[in-house]
């Protein structure tokens, strides 16, 4: 039998602590291992399989295109990239599109737009962001979290500052002639799970429109439909000037995109930005499967109605002795904060056959599929209450 751990520890760059598994196919909300043990996908590629794995609708399309065309230069105009525009404009009430291949690639081409846009307006290009927040491992995005992804990395490029999240109060005495821009996630992932307050969000808009300062949602993680609203800006009531979509918008297809208004747009002219791979035809035609899926199945309600769901089972059943300090999130973009770390947890889960994820030390995420069972939900629950209880007897 191949070792395909061992091909790996010897070939890819080391950039990360894996499981020792590898994956070989997985079905809705379910994956299977190469020695044929099933697991119950929790994590869902990171919020990124939003309807499982191997969507009927998701796969026909990509076959389809695949047999039809799969890559043109964006010198060109394809048919799956043009209704896909359309359709992020209606969802989002942005009516100007761009896409690329990733979310680290989405936030800096927001933050590119966004400096071009203060610097038509005389004003400088400094970027401020928020503590806990995450937008991506380039090294702009680097720039804009914690300190220790930068280690390593100097120099780190220049114009950033970082204020306390929800603190509104704090981020005024920090705006300047400088400010470009603000970026925030309505929901911070990497950070913990952490929702941003309705009231400051709504005073952020005010203080961006007050200053001329382009206001930035990071809808990478919390986007398409996690939450129970298509974008999570609709359930604070806040439209930005600029969004970012990528993980769940092409269903496990590389894709990413930029919504933004006709105003923060206008100053972009061509050669200003670009990208060779990003909305080509096979990424456009998965995502707008995967859009129709999304509404057509109502998967925003299920996220909403399971997600709630979980909570309730959660709180109603768990044993006070596994250690669960409070729960955060919306939908089904769910944080667990334990009184210890989390990460043994998600080994001994993965060994009782789900996977999960250890954020923030101390955070378990669960962002499953949006369409999963209620018969895996109960099992995911009590893998977690079973593993927790291990990990806190052999403690």
């Amino acid at each position: 039998m191949t070792d395909y751990q061992k091909i790996d520890e010897e070939h890819y760059l080391p950039t990360y602590k894996r499981f020792p598994l590898t994956i070989t196919h997985g079905k809705g909300s379910k994956v299977w291992d190469s020695e044929g043990k099933e697991y119950i996908d929790a994590l869902a590629g990171i919020a990124v399989n939003s309807l499982g794995h191997s969507h009927p609708k998701v796969v026909e399309a990509i076959k389809a295109q695949a047999e039809k065309l799969i890559h043109i230069s964006n010198f060109y105009l394809t048919e799956p990239q043009a209704l896909l525009s359309e359709k992020l404009a209606e969802l989002s009430g942005l009516p100007r599109v761009f896409f690329g291949n990733s979310g680290a690639e989405a936030n800096e081409g927001a933050i590119k737009i966004a400096r071009k846009y203060a610097h038509t307006h005389n004003r400088g290009g400094e970027i401020i962001s928020f503590e806990g927040c995450f937008h991506g491992r380039t090294l702009a995005t680097i720039a804009t979290g914690k300190l220790s992804m930068q280690e390593g990395f100097e120099p780190i490029p220049e114009g950033f500052k970082t204020a306390p999240f929800n603190d509104i109060e704090t981020l005024k005495s920090m705006i300047s002639d400088q400010t470009a821009a603000v970026i925030i996630e309505p929901i911070q992932g990497e950070g913990g799970i952490n929702v941003v307050d309705k009231d400051f969000m709504k005073q952020l808009r005010t203080l961006c429109d007050d200053n001329n300062i382009v206001l930035i949602f990071d809808e990478i993680q919390c986007g398409i439909g996690r939450t129970g609203y298509f974008f999570a800006k609709d359930y604070f009531g806040v439209q930005p000037d600029i969004l970012t979509s990528a993980k769940a918008l092409g269903s496990g297809v590389p894709i990413s995109a930029i919504m933004t208004t006709e105003k923060i747009s206008s100053v972009i002219k061509p050669g200003d930005h670009g990208t060779t791979f990003g909305g080509n035809a096979l990424a456009t035609a998965a995502s707008l499967a995967a859009m129709k899926a999304i509404e057509e199945e109502n998967l925003m309600g299920q996220a909403t109605e399971k997600g709630q769901w979980f909570i309730d089972k959660i709180k109603e059943n768990q044993p006070e002795s596994i250690g669960i300090k409070g729960i955060r999130g919306m939908g089904l973009m769910l944080g667990f904060e334990f009184d210890r770390e989390t990460k043994p947890i998600v080994e001994e889960m993965m060994n009782n056959g789900v996977l999960a994820n250890a954020t923030a030390e101390t955070i378990l995420r669960i962002v499953p599929p949006l369409n999963i069972s209620y018969e895996d939900l109960e099992k995911v629950i009590e893998v977690m209450f079973k593993s927790a209880k291990k990990i806190r007897e052999n403690a």
